[in-house]
């Protein structure tokens, strides 16, 4: 078997739940691509006693979709050993079905049942949901032996309709698991499994490119650089990349265009918008549906909300963090670009730009890494970026604020470079202007400690001393 790379909690969690004696009812999500399947697939490939997929809806007409995915079911349960001579009627019949044969299992050993892309089965009118309550409430929750294992990449689906449900299946999950995209050192660790060769700084720059999605990282061609890799992916004629963006947002979300509008506006700005300004510029109701549709976002991790340093808690700004579908709609999207784009403009202006920003969101993503540099894991902190209240004058911004419980702000600037990055006269000025109007504004009473982010360190000059602490690239990958 191949080794799992990272998850270790939820290897250690789903072998926990194996072991248990009681019924369990598992939900892992995540957005699609991140691994969902491939982890419960590796960890129980030779303990399945049925093992379902969903069809895509994507693939599918529409209008036989539900009668479709009871073919698919049938299948599957044909494959697993089901003595049954005729198609389900519907999905009570299809639930009972897979009762008898789970009956005719032996009763002494754990039986796990994996069904993937739960969401793509619930088709409109079909009963899916109700059927699949009546399957766990009339019957596997009282088998003791029965460990139900369910996969979704609609994360507000899996939300609404099992782990917030307020009907038969309220309260009835037993553990539910967010999978999150590989950190950085997570996909150093896949590169290595996989033998691909790649110094940490194109490593750096090829997760500011898809993200820590395994599944992108799968399309990586080993003896190929980073630059021959984007340009194949991303910039060529069919490049797997390239096609990926609406197929992504079409197989999570039943009306994908009203999603891709809010993720297009929040890519226009670094700090993203409010909800009223979401409201205001999409045309999307502000209210529910409108919180639903963020709700959403935030749980497959393309979005994130957060509030500014000293700001009320009530102005909650969302900013888009997926880094795949950044590098999309700022290249793919907006640029007429030849298939050797990447290799023509390794040094431009457009691209050191586009760096600069997505080694920030690559920083804000990993903020715990930078707390470890720091030797503060342990200390309670709030992270969140500051922005000056005032509407003219002396205003300022600051990147990444890490307010500690034992009285230090850590100030934190990131800084993408090639080399060491130089501190002249002219940033020093700057650093030194912005903490002294967060100081006068905030009144803030802590120690404050300028801090650096950046690839390789900090060039020694006149300059330097002012820096307190120093994070490398090194340390958003241990």
């Amino acid at each position: 078997m191949k080794s799992i790379i990272g998850r270790k909690i939820e290897q250690n969690k789903l072998e926990q739940i194996y072991s248990s004696n009681k019924a369990e009812f598992v939900v892992i999500y995540g957005r699609r691509r991140v691994g969902k399947t491939y982890l419960v697939r590796e960890l129980f490939q030779d303990r399945f006693n049925f093992y379902h997929t969903a069809l895509s809806p994507i693939e599918l007409d529409s209008k036989n979709l539900a009668i479709k995915q009871l073919q698919a079911f049938y299948y599957s349960l044909k494959r697993y050993g089901a003595n049954i001579e005729h198609e389900p009627s519907d999905w009570f019949e299809a639930f009972e079905m897979l009762i008898t044969l789970l009956e005719n299992k032996d009763k002494n050993r754990r039986l796990v049942i994996f069904i993937d892309e739960l969401p793509w089965m619930d088709t409109p009118r079909s009963g899916f949901i109700t059927a699949f309550e009546h399957f766990w409430n009339s019957w596997a929750a009282g088998q003791k032996n029965i460990m139900l294992i369910v996969c979704g990449s609609a994360a507000s689906w899996i939300s609404d309709k099992l782990i917030q449900n307020k009907g038969g299946l309220y309260g009835r999950t037993t553990y539910e698991i967010h999978l999150s995209p590989f950190t950085l050192g997570e996909c150093e660790e896949f590169m290595k499994s996989e033998g691909i060769v790649m110094n940490r700084y194109d490593q750096l720059q090829c997760y500011m490119t898809m993200g820590g999605i395994p599944y992108y990282l799968s399309y990586i061609n080993k003896g190929e650089s980073l630059t021959q890799n984007i340009d194949r992916l991303f910039f060529s004629k069919g490049g797997k990349l390239r096609e990926e963006f609406y197929r992504l947002y079409a197989s999570l979300f039943s009306t994908p265009e009203k999603y891709i509008k809010i993720i297009r506006l929040l890519s226009q700005k670094r700090e993203g918008y409010t909800r009223e300004e979401i409201a205001k510029e999409t045309g999307i109701p502000y209210g529910g549906g409108l919180t639903k549709m963020l709700q959403a976002l935030e749980s497959s991790d393309f979005i994130m909300p957060y509030v500014y340093y000293n700001h009320s808690s009530r102005e909650v700004y969302y900013k888009l963090i997926d880094l795949y579908t950044l590098f999309y709609l700022h290249f793919i999207e907006k640029k007429n670009a030849g298939s050797d784009f990447w290799k023509n403009n390794l040094m431009s202006p457009t691209l050191n730009a586009w760096r600069g920003i997505a080694f920030e969101e690559v920083c804000f993503v990993h903020r715990k890494k930078i707390k470890q540099a720091l030797g503060i894991a342990a200390v309670q902190t709030e992270i969140s970026p500051w922005r000056s209240k005032q509407s003219e004058g002396d205003r300022a911004q600051i990147d990444m604020l890490i307010d500690r419980a034992d009285m230090v702000v850590n100030v934190c600037e990131m800084k993408y470079s090639t080399d060491n990055y130089a501190i002249d006269k002219k940033y020093d000025a700057e650093l030194r202007r912005k903490l002294s109007v967060f100081a006068n504004e905030t009144r803030c009473r802590k120690a404050l400690h300028t801090t650096i982010v950046t690839t390789y360190g900090l060039v020694k000059n006149e300059y330097s001393s002012y820096i307190q602490n120093v994070v490398t690239m090194d340390s958003l990958f241990d």
